[in-house]
């Protein structure tokens, strides 16, 4: 989801909120008051709570886990997936609390459709922006033909969740982390063990 910037500080305003005090609180009046602006405001920059909440979630996103430097996929697919899911798992506090503020959408998306049209729309993209890296991959012969895009864009979305989920209740060093990371991602791609 592509923000303006005034819809940017809007939904900074909103995960302020979420963090002070829960998704519950979240409404186009808080944000005005938190941001101190007009109700109108808020409800120009945003059509629905839904696209609200779906940017306040993308900036949890954006800023909880940014995309590694670099082009994408650059040196290598593998190497990259590597890093931007190392940026992301929660293996130091910073990123095991926003860890915990994504799970708090996570858990409210089960009974709130509009959060989880929100989240299901990040995933998608991200799914989309990996998919899209490994048929590049595939294109210049750093991927075997044979790997799928979109079902291994899945595989290792799903990975990357199953390994944050794991690490909140069974801890391990970054450096474990890494080399499992590196050899799951390298099996799903179909490329050889790094040395």
């Amino acid at each position: 989801m592509d923000l303006t910037e005034r819809q940017t500080e809007l939904a900074d305003a909103a995960l302020r909120i979420v963090a002070r005090s829960g998704l519950g609180a979240l409404s186009f009046r808080a944000v005005a008051s938190e941001d101190d602006c007009s109700l109108g405001s808020v409800q120009k920059a945003f059509p629905s709570k839904q696209r609200m909440v779906a940017a306040a979630f993308t900036r949890l996103r954006d800023t909880s886990a940014p995309l590694p430097p670099g082009e994408p996929g650059r040196p290598n697919l593998r190497q990259w997936l590597v890093d931007l899911f190392i940026g992301v798992l929660p293996l130091d506090e910073p990123r095991r609390a926003a860890h915990r503020q994504g799970e708090v959408f996570a858990q409210v998306a089960l009974v709130d459709s509009d959060i989880a049209a929100a989240i299901a729309e990040s995933d998608t993209r991200l799914r989309g922006l990996i998919a899209s890296l490994i048929a590049r991959g595939r294109a210049e012969g750093e991927i075997p033909a044979w790997v799928e895009p979109d079902t291994t864009a899945w595989a290792v979305w799903a990975l990357a969740g199953g390994v944050a989920s794991q690490l909140t209740y069974d801890p391990a060093p970054e450096s474990d982390v890494r080399s499992r990371l590196d050899a799951a991602i390298g099996a799903l791609l179909g490329v050889a063990a790094t040395d």
